[in-house]
């Protein structure tokens, strides 16, 4: 699933493209608005919230779109082949005289009354990336609900919108905390959330993801997606399990000798030696 440093990077793209121009074509490839056309409005901007994407048109219409596990949105000059996927995984396209943008995949496409986006993104609590973040705020969020752990308070939307299972792994890792931890017992509740945003901001101008410090294939993550493999630090093995309920669990990655706290049951117990230590130590 894209995380919210992902659908940032695409909304200024498609802001870029956008905005200020005209609309020459339109087409919506889902059923409820199979009839709508936009031809003829200037595109106001395009913005995101969280993980949603909001595209402003005159005329006080907004399209809702949201990438979920696969969406995405693509752009192509006039004439270029399209490569974002088959034809039948488009959902939406925007042209106009430079630009032509192209939704593939994207399970919400709806278009509403600009003064009504409230009723899409009001739930959300603070973007991590919004220059305006009410950092004050996010913790108070977290804090609401002591007995949650801390792995899934994370990846709530409603508390803080914007944070993947790639980067609450890499932040509770950072912060030497397993993802089974209560919220209650986490000691610095906003230097958590600062690593967050740290961590996402430094990503937000480019679309690959590293929590390192490096780019390099292999390097760019301390734990997420390295099962088994030996921890940067300690070199203890990377253990993998999953986290919450059905339907919403996310597979969760972590070192069980740098992070404290509670384990699932299920997990193998901590390593007593480690498997030695990478070269790459940043």
């Amino acid at each position: 699933m894209p995380e919210g440093d992902t659908v940032w990077l695409s909304a200024q793209r498609m802001h870029e493209a956008l905005a200020g121009r005209v609309l020459t074509r339109t087409d919506f490839r889902v059923p409820q608005l199979a009839t709508t056309d936009l031809s003829g409005r200037v595109v106001l901007e395009v913005v995101p919230r969280g993980k949603h994407m909001l595209t402003r048109v005159e005329g006080g219409l907004t399209l809702h779109t949201h990438f979920r596990m696969d969406g995405t949105w693509h752009l192509y000059a006039p004439g270029d082949r399209w490569t974002g996927g088959a034809d039948w995984q488009v959902r939406v396209v925007l042209e106009n005289e430079a630009w032509h943008a192209v939704g593939y995949r994207l399970p919400v496409v709806e278009l509403l009354a600009t003064g009504d986006e409230h009723t899409v993104v009001g739930h959300l609590g603070p973007d991590v990336l919004d220059e305006a973040f009410d950092l004050d705020r996010a913790v108070a969020n977290l804090a609401a609900d002591p007995d949650r752990e801390v792995g899934m308070a994370l990846l709530d939307q409603r508390v803080l919108a914007g944070l993947g299972n790639l980067y609450r792994c890499e932040v509770l890792f950072l912060r030497g905390l397993t993802p089974w931890t209560r919220v209650g017992d986490v000691t610095d509740l906003p230097g958590l959330v600062r690593t967050a945003r740290r961590l996402m901001r430094a990503n937000r101008g480019h679309w690959e993801q590293t929590t390192t410090g490096s780019l390099r294939r292999g390097e760019d993550h301390w734990v997420f997606e390295r099962t088994g493999r030996p921890c940067r630090r300690c070199g203890t093995r990377v253990q993998v399990a999953e986290q919450g309920e059905a339907p919403y669990q996310r597979l969760t990655y972590w070192c069980p000798r740098d992070q404290l706290g509670p384990a699932p049951a299920h997990a193998p117990p901590r390593a007593p030696r480690p498997l030695g230590r990478t070269r790459y130590t940043p």
